[in-house]
């Protein structure tokens, strides 16, 4: 009889055990969270010193200084944790373009960022196995929980680095390319437009704009276009310059084109452009004269 309550003991004690290591297994992911949270919490300065010596031993972030990595590393913390236990990612997002914004000016690149990210993820999992080192059943509960969310967070810094550093290439191209092709006012109601380099499509639509532009500022009555420095153009481009005579003459503007070699002159032909509506002179002094003597002006030498 003993032995019979003995085994029924046993029993109880196993299904007992069993049932709890169920509730264990189906212990929600948000209590599982909220656990790390407070751990991580718990151990901030600890784990945010360790992370600043990793990314100084990996030769991360070299153009800031010590005090700007760390000022960075506890908002970056901050924002991490504050992303586990929110489960939102707005604020990160947020944070990660203006942290972008200061930094990439200072030529902080994009493996740099996702180094350090990838090194907090992982000061803080070896802070997990630290912890839950007796009980490797938590310990993977713990991890199923924290990984997905640690993948994304790194995901969300990533993208926002890199769309702000997209951003920042866009807006060089742009200046780059208003700084090749300038609108100079050489004389009263006299533009010249000198363009070298390849002409693409996107580069054609902000030359017409930009001469547009100045030709409504300025109030020019002649334009000189000096297509020397270009090479050769596709009848895409071409046709692009055709409409640019076109839309100027509409502002009240004569066009006259200078510089066009042997091999742009063919296309303009092959093209079917109607070089009659195309006021075309060999050279940019030859182009000036003309321009000139439209404008009234007349050059007559001294003494």
């Amino acid at each position: 009889m003993v032995k019979h309550k003995d085994l029924g003991k046993d029993r109880e004690s196993a299904a007992g055990s069993s049932y709890a290591a169920d509730l264990a297994r189906n212990e929600p992911t948000s209590q599982l969270l909220r656990e790390l949270v407070a751990h991580l919490r718990q151990n901030r300065t600890l784990l945010r010193e360790e992370w600043v010596t990793r990314i100084s031993e990996a030769r991360l972030l070299t153009a800031m200084t010590q005090e700007e990595i760390f000022a960075e590393a506890t908002s970056v913390y901050d924002s991490y944790v504050a992303a586990l236990e929110t489960g939102t990612f707005e604020a990160l997002q947020a944070y990660a373009r203006n942290l972008s914004e200061r930094i990439i000016p200072r030529g902080v690149e994009t493996d740099e960022v996702v180094g350090i990210v990838l090194l907090l993820r992982d000061v803080l999992a070896r802070s997990l196995f630290a912890k839950y080192q007796t009980d490797f059943e938590k310990l993977n509960r713990i991890l199923d929980a924290y990984e997905p969310a640690a993948n994304r967070i790194a995901n969300t810094v990533a993208v926002g680095f890199v769309q702000e550093r997209e951003r920042v290439i866009r807006q060089q191209q742009e200046a780059i390319r208003e700084l090749s092709t300038p609108v100079l006012q050489v004389r009263e109601r006299l533009l010249i437009l000198p363009i070298i380099g390849v002409i693409d499509p996107q580069r054609a639509r902000q030359l017409t704009e930009q001469l547009l532009r100045g030709i409504r500022t300025n109030r020019a009555k002649v334009v000189v276009i000096d297509i020397t420095g270009v090479a050769a153009m596709d009848a895409t481009v071409a046709n692009h310059l055709v409409q640019t005579v076109e839309a100027s003459r509409l502002l009240g503007a004569t066009v006259i084109v200078t510089g066009l070699s042997p091999e742009i002159a063919q296309t303009l032909v092959t093209i079917g452009v109607d070089l009659g509506k195309m006021n075309t002179v060999g050279d940019l002094q030859g182009g000036i004269e003309q321009a000139e003597r439209l404008l009234g002006y007349k050059v007559m030498p001294l003494g």
